[in-house]
């Protein structure tokens, strides 16, 4: 993925949200003026928009009845006849319980964010207009099989239908003003497409990052600061590739550099090297090596938590499936799950289906540009945006032959996108296939076939065997490798297509019985330039959870379980090592508030545990002295474009790092500072000035408190405490297993042996419910918290509800 739109990384998602809260903030007069009556006029409502749970209610579209039975947690198993009728019950249900998330999917995709939310997502909506998308939903649409057209006519006469059983609409239109608009079919592909902008958005801030440094910095800079990998890598096939020599003083002396860097930006370490979303893990092991008697699937994704979760829970049955996993509402697919003969899980893959096209434009003539069949004029329109309360916003599109451009680089040069999401037969709903899959190769045929966001992709199969590859749809690339923006004028680079489904690489029962997926560079060779390079994560992750894997002689759905929470910090001992041989008895003697420091340091206790002050601290070290170390060595980059920050882009910045902590280059020093151990030592008294005394009391439980917010929980004053889940304070953290953030983490974590669901966990934050009166709007969120075991199954019925056809 080119790192963009939530990415998932906090960057734009986090700005979305800051809008978003923004945008309903302003109403909240609405309701303070309204004092008690308005609050106690809001609550009724709410009351009237809970679903029913139980009874009988007849509806038109059925062929035949479905049953719907929800268990404690509202968890519903859907029971009818054929397909069409459980996606009918699932749209019925998805409505029931999460209406708004619905349309701020399919608003997110199609630019219309600004109709609800008023100037405050004009930005966004005005971004997302170039690329088209609701004529892309449209297209996808009517491209689709008839079986597929069918079931998302008959989700999409669910969702009204179960619309219509709320006595009233949820409680955020009622905030807003707005009404939910009636559901389509395409609307589905809307929601899908919002995943495409998510997963693997087109903004291009990774190749856009390197374009400069490429720009402005010596090419053996250039070359050092932006490896592929580290010597954390843990790839499925190969091991960690070379790494760039350090530039010599003859390439880059900043000892001679005629002015010196600004200061480091004093920023909070939330923000300062943890920037990058780690986005998601998955495993599995196979029977031979398992130790419950079959193959095993671990899945846990990481998103930005908010209220309601992004997933919906089902088990849908019809008399030749059992399909249980998680929805997203909006579509009736199961993103991941089992159907009780193969087990399937997701990770972001980081490879790059997006590319920046440099357009040669004739300075005589600035409407036309150079492609390979010689002149062409650009294509314009005008898109309108309309505001919250009857304003409009318009921004002039132009279009290439290659894609929408995409404004102007930091060199001034225009640029084009091209986006695998807008080629024909990316985008489609081949993944409801998994449904059908009996072993790992039909699954990986499913995969390599369905139009979605790039992801690595892990299947198991009741038979024992195990596999990963890519799903989702890739371009070929001839001419160049994608990683930087080039020109395509000539022909000689180009996209030719899309990679076919036999070409996408795999990795089928591997011999050590294990794979493991974190976002990390899973392959090499021919591979991997089939896949290209968007930006992998930071290996150590994937290496803590290979070594793992490998230790355990003959893991059981338990151990893969605790896995999950595993918050060793072995990734950061090597930084704390350092840290420890900087605070010699020499450097306390000079300042004695430096002994606290080290002796919280020496006992961190070496897990990211909510009452480690050492653990926070040696975190923040590496974080601040990577401000520091990479801020003097990109600053042309700096000086072209403002904006730029190389630890927010290049998430392989730990290799040079360490390179320079390690070798000390002279030449490569902050002109500020005599030696490297007195960056260190400043470093050092920065982190003890940031964070107030008692240097003790600063522990990593105070800085990861939980923040999951419903997006309008801004509305009401002290809204909070009923609209958003517990303040609290959990372990974790992001170069580990349990990845944890104030406000991102495991969006599901689950674990499954397919054939032997019931012997499966599952937990997510939050609950089943977007109502917060209902009592499954937070019933999920303790297990998950806590990180207690609970069942992959649904648990026994306590509610019951028929749907009817109507006569």
């Amino acid at each position: 993925m080119k790192r963009g739109e939530i990415k998932p990384r906090a960057g734009r998602a986090r700005r979305w949200a800051r809008r978003t809260g923004l945008a309903v903030a302003g109403l909240a007069g609405l309701l303070a003026a309204g004092g008690l009556g308005g609050g106690l006029w809001l609550r009724h409502n709410m009351q009237e928009d809970l679903p029913q749970l139980a009874g009988q209610r007849r509806v038109a579209g059925l062929s035949a009845p479905v049953s719907v039975d929800r268990d404690a947690l509202g968890v519903p198993v859907i029971r009818g006849a054929n397909r069409r009728d459980v996606a009918f019950a699932t749209g019925f249900v998805h409505a029931q319980d999460r209406l708004f998330q619905m349309e701020v999917l399919r608003r997110r995709s199609a630019g219309r964010l600004s109709e609800l939310l008023g100037g405050f997502t004009l930005e966004t909506d005005l971004a997302v207009r170039k690329y088209g998308l609701r004529e892309r939903a449209r297209q996808a649409y009517e491209s689709s099989s008839p079986e597929v057209r069918s079931l998302l006519e008959a989700y999409a006469a669910g969702v009204n239908a179960g619309r219509a059983s709320l006595r009233e609409i949820p409680f955020e239109y009622l905030l807003l003003g707005g009404e939910p608009e009636p559901w389509k079919p395409e609307d589905s592909f809307l929601v899908l497409l919002t995943m495409y902008l998510q997963q693997a958005g087109p903004d291009g801030s990774y190749e856009s990052a390197l374009a400069l440094m490429r720009d402005r910095l010596p090419a053996p800079l250039f070359a050092f600061l932006t490896p592929v990998g580290t010597d954390w890598d843990a790839p499925l096939t190969g091991g960690p590739l070379p790494a760039a020599p350090l530039p010599g003083p003859e390439v880059v002396d900043l000892r001679q550099l005629r002015q010196k860097p600004a200061a480091a930006a004093r920023l909070d370490p939330v923000e300062t090297g943890a920037v990058h979303r780690a986005a998601s893990n998955a495993w599995a092991v196979d029977a031979r090596h398992s130790g419950s008697g079959g193959a095993l699937l671990a899945n846990d994704l990481h998103l930005d938590i908010s209220v309601p979760n992004l997933w919906y829970r089902v088990s849908l049955v019809w008399p030749t499936e059992r399909v249980t996993g998680v929805t997203l509402p909006g579509s009736p697919a199961v993103v991941v799950g089992s159907n009780g003969r193969v087990a399937w899980g997701v990770t972001n893959a980081g490879v790059d289906s997006s590319d920046f096209i440099l357009l040669d434009v004739d300075p005589a003539h600035p409407d036309t540009y150079r492609t390979p069949q010689g002149p062409r004029r650009f294509e314009t329109s005008r898109e309108r945006v309309r505001l919250r309360g009857g304003d409009e916003k318009e921004v002039n599109v132009q279009r290439t032959v290659w894609g929408p451009v995409a404004g102007k680089d930091a060199l001034g040069r225009l640029r084009a996108v091209r986006w695998a999401a807008l080629e024909k037969d990316a985008v489609n709903f081949e993944i409801l296939g998994l449904e059908k899959a009996r072993d790992v190769g039909e699954a990986l045929s499913v995969a390599h076939r369905s139009g979605v966001p790039a992801l690595n992709f892990m299947t198991a199969d009741a038979d024992g065997h195990i596999a990963w590859s890519v799903m989702g749809r890739l371009p070929r690339r001839v001419g160049f490798d994608g990683r930087l923006p080039v020109s395509w004028a000539d022909g000689s680079r180009r996209w030719d297509g899309l990679l076919p489904p036999e070409e996408m690489p795999q990795v089928v029962d591997p011999a050590p019985g294990r794979i493991w997926s974190a976002n990390q560079r899973a392959v090499d060779g021919d591979m991997l330039a089939k896949l290209g390079d968007g930006g992998y994560r930071l290996s150590a992750r994937a290496r803590q959870i290979r070594d793992s894997l490998l230790a355990l002689e003959r893991p059981t759905a338990e151990d893969l379980r605790r896995l999950q929470l595993d918050d060793r910090a072995l990734f950061l001992q090597r930084w704390r090592d350092l840290l420890l041989s900087v605070l010699t008895p020499q450097a306390i003697a000079k300042d004695p508030r430096r002994r606290e420091l080290r002796e919280l340091v020496e006992h961190w206790g070496a897990r990211a545990t909510i009452d480690s002050a050492g653990y926070r601290m040696v975190r923040t070290f590496r974080n601040f002295l990577a401000e520091g170390v990479f801020d003097s060595l990109t600053a042309p980059c700096k000086q072209a474009d403002p904006e730029f920050s190389y630890i927010e882009n290049v998430d392989q910045w730990e290799g040079p790092l360490w390179a320079l902590v390690t070798a000390r280059p002279p030449h490569l020093l902050d002109a500020r500072y005599a030696t490297w151990n007195d960056q260190l030592l400043a470093v050092v008294d920065r982190l003890m000035e940031y964070f107030p005394a008692p240097l003790g009391e600063r522990t990593w439980g105070e800085r990861n408190t939980m923040a999951i917010r419903h997006r309008l929980s801004p509305l009401l004053p002290g809204a909070g405490r009923w609209l958003d889940m517990p303040a609290q304070q959990l372990p974790g953290d992001d170069h580990m297993p349990r990845v944890q953030d104030p406000g991102y983490g495991a969006t599901l974590r689950m674990v499954v042996s397919p054939g032997h669901e019931e012997q499966g966990f599952f937990t997510m934050p939050g609950g089943q419910s977007g109502n917060p009166l209902s009592p499954h709007y937070s019933d999920s969120h303790p297990a998950w918290a806590d990180g207690k075991a609970a069942p992959f199954l649904p648990g026994p019925p306590v509610d019951r509800l028929e749907l009817l056809p109507a006569r």
